[in-house]
């Protein structure tokens, strides 16, 4: 399946951002990828059996607002852990799961500055690295 989206790997594991258009999934990815993430695909994700890839002609590329287009180091695919909803989250989330892909879900306002650091630290949850008493992974 094709999705619109981005995704970032950080030890070869996948975040999936999701949100409408404009929404700040190029911009959050930006910002992850200077906080140690590596771009998987920016703005469509091909997804089969858990792993994420960037269509052949996008692989590499990343719009950065204000710049355009732009050649990025990149990694072929990775494997899917986590779906990022690009939105204003609940202050005490209950667990979800992203409908199409089973992935731990979880909200996180793109414009906040802990916003990848929020992203992180969900990773960190749903790989079992580190754990919550109540919220999104308890």
């Amino acid at each position: 399946m094709q999705m619109h989206g981005s995704c970032a790997a950080r030890d070869d594991h996948g975040v999936l951002l999701l949100g409408p258009s404009g929404v700040g999934k190029s911009d959050l990815l930006l910002r992850l990828l200077h906080q140690g993430f590596a771009l998987v695909a920016d703005d469509q994700v091909c997804i089969e059996d858990g792993w994420a890839w960037a269509p052949d002609p996008l692989a590499g590329l990343m719009e950065v607002r204000g710049l355009g287009i732009m050649r990025w180091p990149f990694v072929k695919q990775a494997r899917l852990a986590l779906a990022v909803r690009l939105a204003k989250p609940p202050r005490m989330p209950s667990p979800a799961r992203h409908a199409e892909t089973a992935l731990p879900l979880v909200s996180i306002d793109p414009a906040d500055s802990s916003a990848p650091i929020r992203v992180a630290l969900a990773l960190d949850c749903a790989l079992l690295r580190a754990s919550q008493v109540a919220g999104a992974f308890a």
